[in-house]
């Protein structure tokens, strides 16, 4: 593993105690008007994904152990548990979030857990890059063999080496994109080491207004299961 990504791991796993101090911090005050409120719900939620961050650098760092079991997938099921998961954050928020379904195939080859982190990703980029103006929009659909989960967000124009290395598939390491501040070249450094190790596509096109992230994840071939 690049010297430099092992030292993000490092760096990640040593901040995770103090953001978890954090959070039992901000949930332990009580009594709070609206406005406090509010800031502790923020504070909760930003230490919240901060973790969740860290724990998936950890999984970055055992993927080359082959622990994570590729199996039949219900890809509806997964995007189900991550918008409900991000409901309360786009809420509070002021964002709006679209699903639309219309995939035939309805399970897929991957990892659940990885599968989960991935959509999330793209996700909290859709929320961050959005306003009250616009609406984000989560789509599946079939393509080919494959199935495509495609999210749609209203941020600032992707620059153009981290665009060629999604069009290429695999973005190399964590990298900072100065025109998407926040956690946006880390997720998606997660998200495409998730994905090359599913076998996965992932991608992205440019919009006028925004950028959309994809990823294809081939068909699995089992029967679908009753209530899929």
């Amino acid at each position: 593993m690049d010297v430099e990504v092992d030292g993000i791991l490092v760096a990640a796993h040593e901040l995770k105690a103090p953001l978890a101090v954090l959070r039992q911090l901000a949930l332990s005050f009580d009594g709070m008007d609206d406005k406090n409120e509010r800031i502790r719900h923020e504070m909760v939620n930003v230490s919240e994904r901060a973790i969740k961050q860290v724990n998936d650098l950890a999984k970055v760092k055992r993927l080359d152990d082959r622990l994570f079991e590729m199996e039949p997938v219900a890809v509806r099921a997964v995007c189900d548990d991550v918008t409900r998961e991000l409901a309360h954050l786009f809420g509070i928020s002021r964002r709006n979030l679209k699903i639309k379904y219309s995939n035939r195939s309805r399970l897929v080859v991957a990892n659940r857990e990885l599968l989960h982190s991935v959509i999330y990703n793209f996700l909290l980029n859709a929320m961050h890059y959005s306003d009250a103006e616009t609406i984000s929009t989560l789509t599946v659909k079939d393509k080919n063999n494959f199935v495509r989960i495609d999210i749609r967000d209203f941020g600032p124009a992707l620059p153009n080496n981290i665009w060629r290395e999604m069009r290429d598939g695999f973005v190399k390491q964590p990298t900072s994109i100065a025109m998407r501040p926040g956690s946006s070249g880390l997720g998606l450094y997660i998200a495409s080491k998730f994905s090359y190790y599913m076998n996965a596509k992932v991608g992205a096109v440019r919009h006028r207004d925004g950028t959309s992230f994809y990823v294809e994840l081939p068909v699995s071939r089992q029967a679908v299961l009753p209530g899929v």
